[in-house]
Parts: C-alpha cells; sequence; structure tokens
C-alpha cells in the first residue's frame, strides 16, 4: 500500500480580504491536524505548494506555518513551486519523503493570496509561467486563447460547448459550500459576448476563465504502516507526474499530450481504466482546457471532447462526472492551492463524506492537475482503505 491521507482542511475560496497568506495557511494546517487527530509535535516535515513567491508581501513563506503551534518549530518546512500544479508538488515532494523513510508523517499545505494584486498584477506574475524565449509578454488567457483557436480551426467551433461547462462547473458549485462563486448562470449568458461577460481573449469569453481566488487546503499525509491508527485512511492507488518541454512551438496544441501521458502512467500504476473510474476533479483553468482533457484521460477520441458534454457523461450523475466541486471555474484557483484542494474534494468523495457533491459511484476517483500550458502534469487516483 502507498502512503495515505489521513485527515485535510480547506478554508472557503473567494476574497478573502481580511484574511491575508499567513492566517490562510495556518487555518487550513489546523483543521488538517485536527481532523486527523494529529499532534503539531509529531509532524516530521511540512511541504507548502505556493506559486506568487516574490510578489506579494510574505514572499518567503515555507515557515509560516510552523507559528501554528511551538511543537512545530525547527520541523523542515519547504516551499514547492510548480505553476499551478504547486500543490501537487508539494503532495508528490511529501510522497517521496515518506517512501524514502525521512518522513512518517507529513503535513502538505497548499495556499494563494491573490487578489492583494489587481488583475493586471496577476496576469502579469502568472505569466511567467510560459517560456519566455518566445512566449514574453503573453497572458495565460492569451496562450489558451492561442490553444482554442487552433482547436477550433482543426474541430470546428466549440464556443457553446464551453459555455455549456462553465455552466455545469457552476451549477456543482451551488453544493460547495466552500466554493468562491455560488451563483448559477445559464447557456444564453456564457455563450452570449455581453458588458458582464466581455471577450477576454477571443475566442475565450469572462465565462471561460477560472476566477482570481484567496484560499489554503492542506493534508495530513501518513506512512501506509501508520494507516490503521487513524479513523479514516485514503491510499494513493497511482501517483504519475509527467513533465513537458515548455515551449508551445514544440508541441502539438491541438491536444495536450503532457496530460495524457500522464493519466496513460496513472492508469498503468494503478492496474485500471476509465470505465473503473467513479469521478474527476480537473485543471479547468479554462473551459478550454476541461474540453481538452476529456479527450486527455481518454473520454472520447480527438476532437471529439464534446461529446463527453453533450451525452451528459461528466455532468452530475453521469458516467464520469467532472468537477463536482464546482471546479477551478467556480470553486476558484487560489493558484498554490489547487492541487491540494483537489485531492481533499476526491478525499472527501472517496470516503463517503462530500455531502451535497457526493457522487453516485465513487469508489476510486481521479485528480488532474496542470502547470502551464500542459507542462507540468499531476494526476493521481485516490481509494478509500477499507
Amino acid at each position: 500500500m502507498q502512503p495515505c491521507i489521513a485527515g485535510w482542511g480547506h478554508t472557503k475560496f473567494g476574497a478573502l480580504k481580511d484574511q491575508g497568506l499567513e492566517e490562510l495557511i495556518q487555518a487550513a494546517a489546523r483543521e488538517a491536524l485536527d481532523h486527523a487527530g494529529v499532534a503539531p509535535g509529531d509532524v516530521d516535515g511540512v511541504w507548502l505548494g505556493h506559486f506568487n513567491s516574490g510578489l506579494v508581501p510574505d514572499g518567503f513563506p515555507s515557515s509560516l506555518v510552523l507559528g501554528l503551534d511551538d511543537a512545530l518549530r525547527f520541523t523542515p518546512a519547504t516551499r514547492c513551486e510548480n505553476a499551478c500544479a504547486s500543490g501537487s508538488a508539494a503532495i508528490w515532494s511529501a510522497l517521496n519523503a515518506i517512501r524514502a523513510g525521512e518522513a512518517r508523517i507529513a503535513l502538505v499545505v497548499g495556499a494563494e493570496k491573490m487578489t492583494d494584486l489587481d488583475t493586471a498584477g496577476v496576469t502579469k506574475a502568472l505569466s511567467g509561467a510560459s517560456y519566455q524565449k518566445e512566449e514574453a509578454g503573453v497572458s495565460f488567457p492569451q496562450i489558451f486563447a492561442r490553444i482554442a483557436g487552433q482547436y477550433f480551426q482543426s474541430y470546428g467551433d466549440q464556443s457553446r460547448t464551453l459555455a455549456r461547462i462553465a455552466v455545469k462547473n457552476h451549477a456543482n458549485a451551488m453544493a460547495n459550500p466552500l466554493a468562491h462563486m455560488q451563483k448559477v448562470v445559464t447557456q444564453d449568458f456564457c455563450n452570449t459576448i455581453s458588458e458582464k461577460n466581455p471577450m477576454i481573449a477571443a475566442p475565450l469569453r469572462m465565462t471561460d476563465c477560472s476566477l482570481i481566488t484567496d484560499g489554503a487546503a492542506a493534508l495530513v499525509i501518513v506512512a501506509p504502516e501508520l494507516a490503521g491508527s487513524f479513523p479514516r485512511a485514503v491510499t494513493f492507488r497511482a501517483a504519475a507526474q509527467v513533465n513537458d518541454v515548455l515551449p508551445m512551438s514544440r508541441r502539438d496544441m491541438t491536444e495536450l499530450t503532457g496530460p495524457r501521458v500522464a493519466f496513460e502512467r496513472a492508469f498503468d500504476q494503478a492496474g485500471v481504466g476509465l470505465g473503473d473510474i467513479g469521478f474527476a476533479e480537473v485543471h479547468d483553468c479554462f473551459t478550454i482546457a476541461e474540453l481538452m482533457i476529456y479527450e486527455a484521460m481518454g473520454l472520447t477520441p480527438k476532437g471529439q471532447g464534446a461529446r463527453a458534454v453533450a451525452e451528459g457523461t461528466v455532468m452530475k450523475g453521469g458516467r464520469m462526472p467532472v468537477n463536482l466541486s464546482g471546479g477551478l471555474k467556480a470553486k476558484g484557483h487560489p493558484v498554490g492551492a489547487t492541487g491540494v484542494s483537489m485531492h481533499v474534494m476526491a478525499a472527501r468523495q472517496v470516503t463517503g463524506t462530500a455531502d451535497e457533491m457526493q457522487a453516485e459511484r465513487a469508489d476510486l476517483g481521479m485528480v488532474f492537475n496542470m502547470g502551464g500550458s500542459g507542462v507540468a502534469n499531476y494526476c493521481s487516483i485516490l481509494e478509500a482503505v477499507k
């Protein structure tokens, strides 16, 4: 058996003006430790997923969690960064430390305080996750607009399908009290350019873009031999990381090749196929990303991702519901927290504690977290230990 998640914490996501990065980190960490029943002094190491280091006042945040309790002082703490997959990078680092025998109980926190910057500042900060020799000055909405443009050119205009994905994820977020935006949107609203839904980077409208969000999430991960000592344990049937080359010019951007390889490796590690998976939390930084992730995971052939929406496959109650939490689109995307948040949501599903978000079939759940334009790719398959 692999290392197991024994507890978790998750702050509300949103524009949290009254909470700083330190408060968010410590709130999520405290909840996770309490949920697992772990004393702070028993933690062997801390891993923090955080993207915006140097661009926010708390530019050296790895030890901020230690202020939670005096017993955490002198515990090794490391900040992990891998663009929008920084949270998963922190999880993978903790998993590797446990497997290597360097830790038995790990605390992983993902956190980001984004709303202290204006939209232009956030856009500039995130643009650093692209290939600067060729893509400098191009925002991530523009990068994914290029991807959408190439996809549309090859497979036809998918604007209505992108609107349906946005509608789906906003509807799902209504069942998630931790989501940033709990607001129903209509197909007509999402598919119409208007003052409230402007074109951000053609063909992507505002409703095709994820939110600028503050928030934190945390996991307690323990060595497999300790799992029986906890009231709950969620094991990693698979934990695959795949990095692709950074320049978009070297990749076929009508598909997400790195994500496809990550899914394939995860299925191979777990010894399962897509049909065994009951639900997925995936990286919908933009609606076009979610559409192309359907194809990368094998739900449809290349160029036919719209079928997964039209046939109801990815809807709540469908054969493979995607982003029951609301996804990045409506739950929010506090960059460093996102990968950890996805694992919290999936762990709740497989333990049957997802409340109104609960999937009908949740024995095996899948998480896919992506950094950059399909560059840093993390796929895990989770299962509750019976």
